[in-house]
């Protein structure tokens, strides 16, 4: 699956930056965390609790940043298992200074599903990934407010 978009925040680009560079604040916007653990500034793992229609997916996931460029672009891999899945996803953000204290960020992600989970298959799927991944932007915009 490959989800893509924009968004902008109101808000100078080193603050968004900051945000999204920051493990802490990024455990903060995703879903289901029940616990995270920093190895490195690169390497984080997190253990979560993914939404799936009456019940939740226990996935342990490791993250990996593999490619930066301060202030305006990064790039995030990410491999989680769990009971009945697999998920890959490699995602990356372009930032860029959208007039005096705005900032606009594209993003784009590609996230295979592999396993009894993965077998529901993208139509079943669909819907739940684009309802995390706006609340991800949501959490999001709200980290970039408090960091201002």
């Amino acid at each position: 699956m490959r989800l893509e978009g924009e968004k902008t925040f109101d808000a100078p680009r080193d603050t968004v930056w900051r945000v999204l560079n920051s493990p802490e604040a990024m455990a903060k916007t995703m879903p289901g965390v029940e616990s995270f653990d920093i190895q490195d500034e690169q390497h984080w793992t997190a253990n979560v609790k993914i939404p799936l229609g009456l019940g939740g997916l226990k996935v342990k996931i490791r993250m990996e940043k593999t490619d930066e460029r301060e202030p305006e672009f990064a790039t995030l891999n990410a491999r989680g298992e769990g009971v009945g899945a697999i998920m890959n996803m490699s995602t990356a953000f372009e930032l860029s200074e959208n007039g005096p204290g705005s900032t606009s960020m594209k993003w784009t992600a590609d996230v295979s599903i592999a396993g009894p989970v993965g077998s529901m298959g993208q139509r079943v799927l669909q819907p739940i990934v684009n309802q995390q991944v706006g609340n991800v932007l949501a959490s999001l915009e709200q980290q970039v407010e408090a960091a201002k």
